[in-house]
């Protein structure tokens, strides 16, 4: 889902598969986490907005980041 959101962000078209988005996704997802409790987010009982806001970021980047590796190793 994180990967998802960051795909739709992100403008201009992205020629990487669902499975590929997933799997930034799942890196954004644990990488934002872990960066949020570094910087000593708190945790609250209902959605934790800074975190999210941090795994989407980081969903955006790590979509273009792959795009244009893609992109950049085409013949």
């Amino acid at each position: 889902m994180i990967g998802a959101i960051g795909r739709l962000l992100l403008p201009g078209r992205q020629a990487i598969g669902w499975i590929l988005t997933v799997v930034v996704g799942i890196v954004a997802a644990l990488v934002g986490t872990l960066l949020a409790q570094v910087l000593g987010v708190e945790t609250t009982p209902g959605i934790d907005w800074i975190e999210l806001v941090m795994q989407v970021v980081l969903a955006v980047v790590g979509v273009g980041l792959v795009a244009g590796l893609k992109r950049g190793h085409r013949v």
